[in-house]
C-alpha cells in the first residue's frame, strides 16, 4: 500500500488493484544489447514527444491514441526495471497492474476495477505496467460455463480499454502465446528480453555487487561464463551469498558462499551446476 501523501498517489486500503513501482537504479545499471536499447529509447522519445505527435491532425485520424508496448522474455531479464526507468526518465509515476488479481480475484467486479484504473491513469498521467499479461495473448477458452464466458468478456474489455488509453501501456509477459490477438491490440513496439550472454552477465555481476567485496578466490569472469543467470537471478544469489558471509563473520564473499547460494538457487529453480 502506498504511503505517499501526494494526491497523485492515493491509498486504497486492503484491496490494492495496482501498486506504484519505483527504482533507485539508473540506466547505467541496465544491461541490454544495443538493439534492445534502441527500441527502449524510441519509447522514451514517445514519452517526450508523443502528445505533440498525437495532436497532429492527420496522424490523429489514422491511429489510436497512446502507445502500447509488449515486453516479453524469461523472468529476471530486465522487463520491470526497464519499464521503471522509462517512467523515471519521463518524470511520471508508473503503476503495476497484476492481471491475475484484476481478472481472477475480483471476477464479479472486473470491468468496474478496470474503469477505475484507467480513469486514474488518465487523470494523473501514469504509465501502466500490466504484469503477467499472458492472458491477453492466449486464444479465448471454449465457453463451458458462466465463468469462462465472463473471463473472455473481461479480457476483451481490457483490450479495448488499452487501445483507448492515451498514455503509455507496457504489457509484460514471460512468453506470449500463439495468437492473433497480439496484433489486434495494435502494439507500437514489441521488445524481446533474452537471457544475457557471458559478457553481459559479467557486467551485471560487477554492477549488482555494489559495496559487497569479493574474496581473492572468486573470479567473476569464470563465474559469468559457467553459470547462465538472468539479472534478477544474480541479485538473489548475491543477497544469499552476502548473508552467508555475514553469518560466518566474513567481510568478503568467498567462493564457498557463492557456491552455497548458487546451489540453493539453482536447486529451487530445478537446475544444477
Amino acid at each position: 500500500m502506498t504511503t505517499d501523501s501526494s494526491p497523485n498517489r492515493p491509498e486504497y486500503g486492503t484491496q490494492v488493484l495496482f501498486k506504484r513501482m519505483e527504482t533507485r537504479l539508473s540506466w547505467d545499471d541496465l544491461v541490454l544489447a544495443p538493439e534492445i536499447m534502441d527500441e527502449v529509447q524510441l519509447i522514451c522519445e514517445w514519452m517526450k514527444h508523443g502528445r505533440q505527435l498525437q495532436a497532429n491532425g492527420s496522424l490523429a485520424q489514422q491511429q489510436q491514441p497512446g502507445y502500447r508496448v509488449l515486453f516479453y522474455g524469461l523472468p529476471g531479464t530486465g522487463k520491470t526495471l526497464t519499464a521503471s526507468l522509462i517512467a523515471k526518465a519521463a518524470g511520471v509515476d508508473i503503476y503495476r497492474v497484476d492481471m491475475s488479481e484484476v481478472i481472477s480475484k475480483y471476477t464479479d467486479e472486473t470491468e468496474k476495477n478496470l474503469n477505475f484504473i484507467f480513469d486514474q491513469a488518465t487523470a494523473h498521467n501514469w504509465v501502466l505496467f500490466f504484469d503477467q499479461s499472458d492472458a491477453l495473448f492466449c486464444k479465448r477458452t471454449t465457453v463451458s460455463e458462466a465463468h469462462d464466458r465472463y473471463t473472455n468478456q473481461a479480457i476483451a474489455y481490457l483490450q479495448q480499454r488499452i487501445e483507448d488509453f492515451a498514455g503509455l501501456t507496457i504489457l509484460s509477459s514471460n512468453m506470449p502465446g500463439n495468437s492473433d490477438d497480439v496484433y489486434t491490440l495494435r502494439l507500437q513496439s514489441t521488445v524481446y528480453f533474452p537471457m544475457p550472454d557471458a559478457q553481459q552477465r559479467l557486467r551485471l555481476w560487477q554492477s549488482m555487487l555494489g559495496e559487497n567485496k569479493l574474496a581473492s578466490d572468486v573470479i567473476l569472469k569464470d563465474l559469468s561464463e559457467i553459470v547462465p543467470l538472468a539479472g534478477g537471478d544474480i541479485v538473489n544469489v548475491i543477497r544469499h551469498a552476502a548473508l552467508h558471509a555475514t553469518k560466518s563473520g566474513r567481510s568478503e564473499i568467498g567462493l564457498s558462499e557463492l557456491n552455497t547460494a548458487l546451489c540453493k538457487f539453482l536447486g529451487v529453480e530445478g537446475r544444477t551446476l
